[in-house]
């Protein structure tokens, strides 16, 4: 006699797994905005200042563009700069270059920097910035 699962018992496990992820998916949904959100934060608050920081005490200020950050800058300054700070160009976690000014607007003593975040937009609610909350 042979043994097969019956329609209604395949039927069953289809809905069971249906019923599954319909309840885990949308837990999961938001989660990689988040996790986009910690990089662009970690990149602000770490990585990129660290290598302007060093671009500083190099050349004595900070640059007029992070390209400068991987490239030697044309002048004077090129004969102290110890570069490269940065081994690619710094993009976002939404594939975007991060924004940047030196002086800053909002810190007036270095330099602003910033994510437009996901709508790529500035001055947005989703921007990630260096500055106050």
């Amino acid at each position: 006699m042979r043994r097969a699962f019956t329609l209604i018992e395949l039927m069953l496990v289809v809905i069971i797994i249906g019923i599954l992820s319909a309840m885990v998916v949308p837990r999961l949904a938001g989660r990689s905005e988040q996790a986009r959100i910690q990089a662009a934060k970690a990149d602000i608050n770490s990585s990129l200042p660290l290598a302007l920081d060093l671009y500083e005490m190099d050349i004595g200020k900070y640059p007029e563009s992070l390209d400068y950050l991987r490239v030697r800058p044309p002048g004077s300054e090129a004969q102290n700069w110890r570069g490269p700070y940065l081994k690619k160009k710094p993009l976002d976690p939404w594939g975007r270059p991060y924004m940047y000014k030196s002086p800053g607007e909002h810190n007036t003593e270095s330099y602003d920097l910033y994510s437009t975040g996901s709508d790529g937009q500035a001055n947005t609610a989703d921007d990630v910035v260096n500055w106050g909350e």
